[in-house]
């Protein structure tokens, strides 16, 4: 079932079925699952949800950088973004966007992927430079005593994106919110019943 349409936004080229790219090398691609989905709470539960996610992408080695629920065409959907360390490599990460729409037995995702190329930490550098080494580093605003993973840090926040626009995390925030603004849900998908947690 094609459960989200108008996800082929404009930029982005076809590179499989469901997937595409762009120039800047990012990923854009739509998911189906027709299993319950296993998030670990419910859609309004957002404390444990939004811990549970921060602890879950901590021991996958990654750092959550923003979970909350948005709509994604008139149903609520997960929107998260996280970085990963870039496979294989000792410097850079990559930066996932997604929105999960979840029903009672099945879900539908799509997920941006955008990955640091040539040089990589300057945005974290400069904006270290200009709040201080004191003030950059954070306890995680989901989980305060989550241990392991990617720190959780200033440079992250969206504020910065302005100053770096073509930093991967910005990237992912953008098509992020072209999704929000062009997908709809197909009414097939919708009408099925919602996932309860």
């Amino acid at each position: 079932m094609r459960a989200l349409l108008g996800v082929d936004l404009p930029g982005y080229r076809p590179l499989d079925h469901d997937v595409w790219t762009n120039d800047d090398g990012d990923v854009l691609s739509l998911h189906w699952f027709g299993l319950k989905p296993d998030l670990p709470a419910a859609l309004d539960d957002g404390p444990a949800l939004r811990a549970s996610l921060a602890a879950y992408t901590a021991e996958a080695g990654g750092g959550l950088i923003e979970a909350s629920v948005k709509p994604l065409g008139e149903l609520p959907a997960l929107r998260q973004i996280l970085k990963l360390p870039l496979p294989g490599q000792a410097h850079g990460q990559v930066f996932i966007g997604s929105y999960t729409v979840p029903r009672a037995e099945c879900s539908t995702v799509v997920k941006v992927q955008a990955p640091e190329r040539g040089t990589t930490g300057m945005r974290e550098a400069m904006v270290m430079a200009q709040v201080g080494p004191g003030d950059y580093f954070r306890p995680h605003p989901y989980a305060p005593g989550l241990q392991g993973g990617l720190p959780f840090h200033v440079a992250d926040h969206a504020r910065w994106d302005e100053s770096f626009p073509d930093h991967p995390l910005s990237r992912v925030r953008r098509t992020l919110a072209a999704l929000a603004d062009r997908v709809r849900v197909a009414p097939e998908f919708a009408a099925l019943p919602p996932f309860a947690g």
